[in-house]
C-alpha cells in the first residue's frame, strides 16, 4: 500500500431485528463481540489513530467494548444512513489523506487479507476507488451492482427500486467500500435523502462520482458468507459457526489435535501449542493460553486461563481465571473457580474444588475437597473430604499449609489457621487453632463403644 488508509467501521445502530435491549454491534460470536472482531481486523491494515468507530446507540458501551488506546470515536446522534455516518465524522476525517476505507461493525467475518486486497485495487485504480461485490444464487434484500458498457460500476440499485431487469442481477454490493480521500470528501455532499426513509445512502456515490467523471470499480470475491452482516439470532448463530470452524482449522494446521472438531468450541483469542490434544465437546474460551503437549479431557471447559506445557486436563473439568504449570494434573470432574495458582506437578482430582488457592509443587488433592483462600506447600497431600472453613458470615480467611504436611480424610479447617511444615492431621479432625511444624493434631471425639445396643434396638422395633 502507497497511500495511508483510513478505516471506518459503522457501528451506530440499534439492530432491531434482533429483538434485544442491547446495541447489534454488541452481541458475541467466536467469544468476541461483533464490534471487536471489525476493529480487530481493521488493526491488521491502519495504526489505531487511523481507525475510527462511528457510535450511536448504547454509545458508551460500545466504546468500552472497543479497548484498543488511540482509536477515535464518531457519535452519530441521529441514525440518518451511512452516508450521514460519514458526514457528521467529516472534522475527524477529512484531513486524513490516502484512502477511506468503509466497513461495518456487524460484519465479523471480514477477514484483513480480503480488505487488503479491496485497498490495493483501489490504490491500483485510477477512478475514484473499489467496492467489494459477490455473485450471489439469491441477492435478495442486496443492493444490484449495475456495471456500465466498459465493466465500471455505473449504479447501485436497492431491491426496492430495482426494474424487473435489474432484479435478475445476481452480482450484489456487500456494502463495503475503498475511496480516495480527497474525491471523497470533495463530493460527499452530493448526497440527498431522496429516498422513503430520507437518508443520506453511501450508496449514491457511485453515481455521484460517475458523474463527476470518475469511476467506481468492483472487486468480486468468491465467498459472500465472508461479508455476511449479522441482523438476527440465526445469522448471529451462523456466524459463530464460521468463526469457530476457521479457528479450529488454523489450530488444526498449526499443529493442535482436535476430536470432533464440530463439537469443540475454541474462542478467536486462544491460543495452543502444537501436540496439545482437545476432546470432543470441550470449550476454550476467553483469552486462554494452552503450552506444547497438553491434554484438554471431553467436555472440559478452560476460560480465560494459562497452562504450561504437558498439563492434563481430565473430562469434565472447569478452569477459569487460573494458572496451572508444566506437569500437573488437573480433574476429572474438578474445578478451579477463581485466581488459582497450580504448580508444577500437582495433582487435583474428582470433584475437587479451588477457589484464591495456591497448590505447591507435587502437592495432591486426589479426592472430594474444597480448598479456599489457601495456600498449599510442596509435597501436601490433602485427604478426601477436606474442606477449609474460609468465609464466617462477613469475611473470609486464609488457611496456610506448609511444606510435606498431611491433611487426614474428612478434615475440616477453621480458618485463619495456620498448619506448619510436615505437620499431620487426624483424619475426621476440626483443626480450629494453629498446628506447629512436624506435630500430630487431633481435633475429634473419642470413640465410645456401646456392646448390643444395635441388636437390642432392633428388638425394641419389631416387639408388637
Amino acid at each position: 500500500m502507497h497511500k495511508p488508509v483510513t478505516i471506518v467501521i459503522l457501528a451506530a445502530g440499534l439492530g432491531t431485528r434482533m429483538k434485544s435491549r442491547k446495541a447489534k454491534v454488541l452481541h458475541q460470536a467466536g467469544g468476541k463481540t461483533l464490534v471487536e472482531h471489525v476493529v480487530a481486523t481493521a488493526l491488521r491494515l491502519a495504526p489505531p489513530e487511523r481507525v475510527f468507530v462511528v457510535v450511536g446507540h448504547q454509545a458508551d458501551e460500545v466504546r468500552r467494548a472497543v479497548s484498543t488506546p488511540g482509536i477515535g470515536f464518531i457519535e452519530q446522534r441521529e441514525q440518518k444512513g451511512t452516508g450521514h455516518a460519514l458526514m457528521v465524522g467529516r472534522e475527524a476525517l477529512s484531513g486524513l489523506d490516502g484512502y477511506l476505507t468503509i466497513v461495518y461493525g456487524d460484519g465479523p467475518l471480514l477477514r484483513a487479507e480480503t480488505l487488503e486486497r479491496l485497498i490495493e485495487a483501489a490504490s491500483a485504480s485510477r477512478g475514484a476507488g473499489v467496492l467489494l461485490s459477490a455473485e450471489m444464487d439469491d441477492p435478495t434484500g442486496y443492493g444490484r451492482v449495475i456495471r456500465a458498457a466498459g465493466g465500471h460500476v455505473a449504479a447501485i440499485v436497492e431491491q426496492k427500486a430495482a426494474t424487473p431487469q435489474q432484479l435478475a442481477v445476481r452480482e450484489a454490493n456487500m456494502g463495503i467500500y475503498c475511496y480516495r480521500a480527497d474525491l471523497f470528501w470533495k463530493h460527499v455532499d452530493s448526497i440527498r435523502p431522496a429516498n422513503p426513509a430520507h437518508e443520506f445512502y453511501l450508496t449514491d456515490m457511485v453515481e455521484i462520482f460517475n458523474r463527476a467523471g470518475h469511476a467506481v470499480e468492483a472487486l468480486r470475491i468468491g465467498d459472500p458468507a465472508e461479508v455476511l452482516g449479522i441482523n438476527n439470532r440465526l445469522e448471529l448463530a451462523e456466524a459463530d459457526r464460521l468463526l469457530r470452524a476457521r479457528k479450529a482449522r488454523e489450530l488444526m494446521l498449526d499443529g493442535v489435535t482436535i476430536e470432533n472438531p464440530e463439537t469443540v468450541s475454541v474462542d478467536m483469542d486462544v491460543r495452543i501449542g502444537t501436540d496439545t490434544v482437545v476432546g470432543p465437546f470441550a470449550q476454550i474460551l476467553g483469552r486462554t493460553r494452552i503450552g506444547e503437549g497438553c491434554r484438554i479431557g471431553a467436555g472440559a471447559i478452560v476460560s480465560d486461563s494459562e497452562l504450561d506445557d504437558e498439563v492434563e486436563v481430565g473430562p469434565y473439568t472447569l478452569i477459569a481465571g487460573s494458572r496451572v504449570e508444566r506437569g500437573a494434573h488437573v480433574g476429572p470432574f474438578a474445578r478451579l473457580r477463581l485466581e488459582n495458582h497450580v504448580e508444577a506437578g500437582a495433582h487435583i482430582g474428582n470433584f475437587v474444588e479451588l477457589k484464591k488457592t495456591r497448590l505447591g509443587a507435587g502437592a495432591k488433592a486426589n479426592h472430594l475437597a474444597y480448598l479456599g483462600d489457601s495456600a498449599i506447600g510442596p509435597r501436601s497431600n490433602i485427604g478426601a473430604g477436606t474442606i477449609t472453613c474460609n468465609y464466617d458470615g462477613a469475611r473470609k480467611h486464609p488457611t496456610l499449609i506448609g511444606e510435606g504436611a498431611f491433611v487426614g480424610s474428612n478434615s475440616t479447617l477453621v480458618a485463619p489457621i495456620e498448619i506448619g511444615d510436615g505437620a499431620y492431621l487426624a483424619a475426621g479432625s476440626v483443626i480450629t487453632e494453629n498446628v506447629p511444624p512436624d506435630a500430630l493434631a487431633l481435633g475429634r471425639a473419642r470413640q465410645v463403644i456401646k456392646p448390643d445396643w444395635a441388636r437390642k434396638k432392633r428388638a425394641r422395633q419389631t416387639r408388637p
